[in-house]
């Protein structure tokens, strides 16, 4: 963690030469006391060093009905919707898991949300006893993103071989997106002969992340998005402090290093991979 420390946020990075989208940030979630961000601000901030666009991601009712909301008044912010995987095993436990369904999937109805996620499958919080409610649910979501003809993002902790499982078992939609990739070199290369996108965050940057950084040397820039997940996996140096969007340019600066390619050049790639598959925002 850089010297700014968790009370004082990061110093605004170098802007990037060519503007840049985040893939995935919670705009709904506050972090070690703070209060909620302004959401303005947070664009203002944002647009000041090349990320003038970002993809709001609701991954329970109120933050999906949050989600709505705030695309309908920000023209930057798209959404996304969804039940996050530790929200599929405690819905159904209390009997909630069939009606959240039916709302989200109204709310996924709005032509500005782009996104069914992030779902998926997280092993380091559920237990075992909820792991089959998580799957179905997964594959609950897959559909979804099918009918609608929406982007999947899924998110993967510890959970590597059943969520390349499912995918392949359901049959993965058009356009897929392993949000916060954490896997190895190995599932990289699986993950672009299928056809997924890639999105990397700030732990790229991490002095511990070396197998991901090996991952990320093997992804084509065609399979490539940049994300914060704000307001966690701030990038290096400043990792510990409270993430935002305007922090990308560290995570994407650290991609061109990896991939040994010019800043410009990713940005054009990133831009144009977002835009090919969420649209115009």
């Amino acid at each position: 963690m850089s010297g700014s420390g968790r009370s004082e946020p990061p110093p605004a990075p170098d802007a990037l030469p060519i503007p840049v989208v985040d893939n995935h940030t919670h705009l709904d979630i506050a972090r070690d006391g703070s209060e909620l961000p302004d959401i303005q601000a947070v664009i203002d901030d944002a647009t000041a060093v090349g990320v003038p666009r970002m993809i709001q991601i609701g991954c329970d009712l109120a933050s999906a009905r949050f989600t709505v909301d705030v695309i309908e008044r920000y023209a930057a912010l798209l959404g996304g919707v969804a039940l996050h995987p530790n929200e599929a095993p405690r819905l159904h436990a209390i009997g909630e898991l069939d009606s959240a369904k039916a709302e989200i999937e109204r709310l996924a109805s709005h032509p500005r949300v782009r996104v069914i996620g992030e779902t998926g499958l997280d092993y380091f919080r559920t237990a075992p006893e909820g792991i089959q409610a998580q799957q179905d649910s997964f594959r609950w979501h897959i559909d979804l993103a099918k009918r609608t003809g929406k982007v999947l993002q899924v998110h993967d902790r510890d959970a590597h071989e059943d969520v390349l499982r499912i995918l392949s078992e359901e049959g993965a939609p058009e356009h897929t997106v392993l949000h916060c990739f954490s896997g190895d070199i190995a599932m990289a290369r699986e993950c672009v002969d299928l056809g997924y996108h890639l999105s990397f965050s700030g732990t790229v940057t991490f002095k511990n992340a070396r197998g991901l950084r090996n991952a990320l040397s093997v992804t084509p820039m065609d399979n490539l998005l940049v994300e914060t997940d704000a307001p966690f996996l701030t990038p290096a140096p400043h990792r510990g402090a409270i993430n935002a969007p305007y922090l990308v340019p560290l995570t994407v600066r650290a991609m061109a290093d990896v991939l040994n390619v010019d800043v410009p050049a990713l940005c054009t790639a990133l831009a144009a991979n977002s835009e090919r598959i969420y649209g115009r925002w």
